[in-house]
């Protein structure tokens, strides 16, 4: 199991970034959302996920950073394609994931849940590593945070209509 303290994960590559907020008095973490990204989209490796998220992303390097580098979004966890974890939020504070969005009938999930990051598309299959270390992940915050229980869902659905993501190559069964 991983060892979290202070909201950190001990031992795994960390990029403290700026983008991110205190959660509201009185939220409880009892949600974990699952999303994917890949930038330039369906290419994997290279800095532009840091980038996105430390807000230096240089929107001339590809066309579709113009569009996604003015955005301020941040994540706690990044999960690439051969398993390894990146954090850039502590779990403690809230980091900008699944904007508006609603789970359960609770609205605003930054602000009560824990957004992973896997590095992938709607319609790519995931790597045996990342189910690997994402489950670890899961076990180590549901113990860590033991309002998290079962609540797992994708950026699909928290924003329906807005969001795709993990997408329909992802296998739910592996982590639920």
């Amino acid at each position: 199991m991983l060892k979290i303290t202070s909201g950190w994960i001990e031992g795994v590559r960390q990029v403290p970034v700026r983008r991110f907020g205190k959660r509201p008095p009185g939220s409880i973490i009892s949600l974990i959302v699952v999303h994917c990204i890949s930038l330039p989209p369906k290419q994997f490796g290279g800095p532009y996920i840091d980038d996105i998220f430390t807000g230096t992303l240089d929107p001339d390097v590809h066309p579709y950073f113009k569009e996604v580098a003015p955005l301020e979004v941040s994540t706690h966890l990044f999960i690439n394609r051969q398993g390894r974890i990146t954090q850039y939020v502590s779990f403690l504070d809230r980091a900008w994931h699944a904007g508006r969005s609603e789970y359960n009938g609770h609205k605003e999930c930054n602000d009560y849940s824990i957004g992973i990051e896997l590095e992938g598309t709607d319609d790519t299959a995931y790597t045996i590593e990342q189910y690997q270390t994402l489950k670890e992940v899961i076990a180590s915050l549901q113990s860590a945070y033991k309002d998290i229980k079962n609540n797992i869902a994708g950026h699909n659905e928290v924003a329906p209509g807005r969001k795709t993501d993990p997408g329909v190559c992802f296998d739910w069964s592996q982590i639920r």
